[in-house]
């Protein structure tokens, strides 16, 4: 087998991995608070955190280099998890995913003002038509726009700026502030909202969060084994085989079906963002690459980055 077959079929189960984790989120959101779930998750993911900072080998404080962009990014991610944790609760699963797949659109738009990136009229057509797919799912004038509709936009949007600001301090800030900056926010700041929505949770569903934490961790450490066994041109496009795993879950746990309008907006969508990440492969067509380097998921601080498991690691290589 290829080394570029073997990402492929290690980033097929990590994002299966990911697509179960989210079943978990749409159960316990039927019951509790995104927030109470966001702060239990991310407390079950701090061990892992702490042991990530033992064994990173680059020296330094924890202190950020660019507080600003780092806080521009806390705010986004912590709008983010909320935001896309929601979504998940209230919305179907299928469609839930079609408008988190706009992330590579708004991706590519955010990089023009924060990265200086230049977009040509090819990629700038796959925008606009990509954007046409999430207008054809949300059907804005037949429909009511739902409050999961919005907290899905806001999610893909938060989720596309904190990946940018990533790929604008990634190479000056270390790997773990990037991964820890969040979770401690998360932690705060969910735990200072918690006593207003807490609802006790019997031990099965605590059981549940600590296993929606490690679907999380499973499906970065597998995923960062796609990108390290192949290349990210094969690996990143994987992430769509979530819309089927969605369809299935969606079918068999909760009487969801897809609609015709849904299918249809997911193939625009995903076809738009294809491709871009074959345009950025290209070399030529774009400097930064800031979709085709975006590594994993919109980012909710309740799981450890990927880009950081895959720095961390290549600096331990490099000190050997």
């Amino acid at each position: 087998m290829s080394q570029n077959a073997k990402g492929a079929l290690l980033a097929l189960l990590a994002f299966a991995v990911y697509a179960t984790g989210d079943v978990t989120v749409k159960v316990l959101g039927g019951i509790y608070s995104p927030i109470q779930i966001i702060f239990f998750s991310g407390l079950f993911s701090f061990p892992l955190a702490m042991f990530m900072i033992m064994r990173d080998p680059q020296p330094g404080t924890l202190l950020p280099v660019h507080p600003w962009w780092t806080a521009f990014r806390m705010v986004a991610t912590l709008v983010t998890g909320v935001s896309a944790f929601y979504a998940f609760s209230v919305l179907p699963l299928a469609q839930t995913y079609t408008i988190l797949f706009a992330s590579p659109l708004l991706i590519t738009l955010l990089a023009i003002p924060l990265l200086g990136e230049r977009v040509g009229i090819r990629r700038g057509l796959a925008v606009m038509v990509g954007l046409a797919g999430v207008l054809l799912v949300l059907r804005p004038g037949e429909t009511d726009l739902s409050a999961g509709h919005i907290a899905a936009l806001v999610a893909a949007f938060g989720g596309s700026f904190a990946s940018v600001i990533v790929r604008k301090i990634g190479a000056d800030e270390r790997p773990i502030v990037l991964m820890l900056y969040p979770m401690a926010a998360n932690f705060i700041v969910m735990g200072a909202l918690l006593p207003f929505i807490y609802i006790p949770m019997p031990i099965e569903h605590l059981g549940l969060v600590a296993l929606l934490a490690i679907f999380g961790t499973a499906g970065g450490l597998i995923i960062i084994a796609a990108y390290t066994a192949g290349e990210a041109v094969i690996v990143a496009p994987m992430q769509y085989s979530q819309i089927l795993w969605a369809t299935f879950y969606g079918y068999l746990f909760f009487s969801e079906s897809i609609s015709m309008n849904t299918a249809v907006g997911a193939a625009i969508i995903i076809a738009s963002g294809l491709y871009i990440v074959l345009r950025e492969s290209g070399g030529s067509a774009s400097q930064n690459t800031p979709v085709l380097r975006t590594r994993s998921r919109p980012e909710t601080g309740t799981s450890l980055r990927v880009g950081s498991f895959l720095k961390i690691r290549l600096g331990r290589k490099a000190g050997q």
